[in-house]
């Protein structure tokens, strides 16, 4: 039987131990203190073998509230650097969004197309929807191929693959287009096994609680809109 210790623990593993090992009030100010300079040893070494810069894709999904607002949050940073960056809506676009006129201040660095005509259950006309959705894919594919556009957020996509407005094989097939450096993210529920694999970051947002389903609660301005 091997033992728990630091040589043969992985650096995720080694800095959780670590972390509940500080929590123990038992704990003397010593060894505390050599606790957290382990933990900054273990850190800043994986920070120092990190590659510098790869392009990303990244996936948010899950039934929780938050998908596109976590990616905006991406595009605000993208956009404080000075970078260019597409935002291709797949679904909504029959509403005007806030974000897209908070967004007009940066006309310089972003363009914005809302391309579909809102949720499937308003539009219902699955032709229409299709169309749509394979215009708005059209489009993502000139940001991906496109090197001077820094990130493209596909908002909604994962939604126009689960309903089959779009081949998983032709979005995984389009990504492997981009350019290195270039960053991607999908947003929706239901993101399909195959982009999850092909992903490098995916974050699950989980329902907990929603005022919506649990209290009535419309859609609020600055809240979801």
């Amino acid at each position: 039987m091997t033992n728990d210790t630091p040589q043969e623990l992985n650096p995720d593993q080694e800095i959780e131990r670590l972390i509940d090992q500080v929590m123990s009030s038992s704990l003397t100010d010593e060894q505390y203190r050599k606790k957290m300079q382990r933990r900054k040893e273990v850190q800043d070494k994986r920070i120092a073998e990190a590659v510098t810069e790869k392009g990303l894709i990244i996936v948010n999904t899950g039934n929780g509230k938050g998908k596109t607002t976590a990616a905006l949050g991406m595009v605000l940073r993208s956009l404080g650097h000075g970078y260019k960056v597409a935002i291709i809506q797949f679904i909504k676009g029959g509403w005007e969004p806030s974000e897209k006129r908070v967004f007009s201040y940066w006309e310089d660095q972003i363009e914005f197309h809302a391309m579909g005509e809102g949720f499937t259950w308003e539009t219902q006309d699955r032709d229409r929807d299709l169309d749509k959705a394979s215009a708005a894919w059209e489009k993502s594919l000139e940001y991906i191929r496109n090197p001077d556009f820094h990130l493209v957020l596909l908002d909604e996509i994962n939604i126009a693959l689960k309903m089959s407005y779009l081949e998983v094989e032709d979005v995984l097939a389009g990504l492997a287009q981009k350019p290195a450096n270039k960053h991607v993210i999908l947003t929706g529920r239901g993101a399909p096994a195959a982009l999850i694999e092909r992903a490098d970051l995916v974050t699950e947002m989980t329902l907990v609680k929603h005022p919506f389903r649990d209290q009535g609660v419309k859609a609020q301005p600055g809240i979801e809109y």
